[in-house]
């Protein structure tokens, strides 16, 4: 009879836990900011990949509203943005060395700046401070020809690397990464 009941027991658990399982990817699918990723494929096998959570505009004034101008934002929402590489870059000029970063992004009307944090592993926000950049780097700003409703972080394949490129609303930020 202990037999039947430990079975019996072991089965419901088994079910119970595939449950709770189900319903936590559900919850990830529908998340207000589900989570994203873009990455660049580079020579020799080498690549670079950013994680990010994708917020929808749903009508809101972003840049210079929700995302004031001028401050450090987090490029994203929910968790930090990672920016992973595992080969030595020069990110708009400036050397990044391979390696696991965090990154954030400072929006202006005409120009943003992407500041990539030596400090992982922390929330969204806050933003740690600038004694954590490796470096901030100015990017191009440009209007697009139509509204973007999710933020989108990607990659354009360039004949040298790639451009990171970040759309949202009606602006687009990018900066040409390459190979060292």
């Amino acid at each position: 009879m202990r037999k039947q009941y430990a079975f019996l027991a072991a089965g419901c658990l088994t079910v119970g836990l595939m449950a709770a399982l189900g319903s936590a990817q559900m919850d990830k699918a529908s998340k207000p900011s589900p989570a994203a990723k873009a990455s660049c494929a580079l020579a020799d096998g080498k690549t670079i990949t950013v994680d990010y959570s994708s917020p929808r505009a749903k009508g809101r004034k972003i840049f210079g509203g929700l995302v004031p101008y001028g401050e450090v934002w987090r490029a994203g929402a929910n968790e930090a943005t990672t920016f992973v590489t595992t080969a030595d870059l020069m990110v708009g000029g400036t050397h990044v060395p391979a390696g696991k970063y965090t990154i954030f992004a400072i929006p202006n009307k005409d120009k943003w700046t992407l500041v990539i944090s030596k400090k992982t592993g922390e929330w969204g926000i806050p933003y740690p401070g600038a004694s954590e950049d490796l470096s901030r780097i100015d990017m191009k700003a440009s209007t697009l020809p139509s509204t973007v409703e999710n933020f989108t972080i990607a990659f354009d394949k360039t004949g040298s690397g790639c451009t990171l490129r970040m759309d949202w609303e009606t602006t687009r930020a990018s900066v040409d990464i390459s190979k060292m």
